[in-house]
């Protein structure tokens, strides 16, 4: 794994309702070593858990309809 800043925060409710772009940008911000990137709903996707990683899911309007977390 890479390196990963620990924080304590691993879920984004805040940002279910607005655009995926507007999502990314504010995780990275608060932690610049996650990954961060949208997924359209549907999409097929692998299950294996990372420490770095955050998918952020969204609609066919680009917009988050799953709260955000690392994994």
């Amino acid at each position: 794994m890479a390196d990963c800043k620990v924080t304590s925060k691993t879920r984004w409710p805040e940002l279910v309702g607005v655009k995926g772009n507007v999502a990314v940008t504010t995780i990275k911000a608060e932690n610049p070593s996650l990954h961060v990137f949208t997924i359209k709903k549907g999409t097929i996707i692998t299950a294996e858990y990372r420490s770095d990683r955050v998918r952020v899911w969204v609609n066919e309007s680009g917009v988050v309809y799953v709260a955000p977390h690392i994994g």
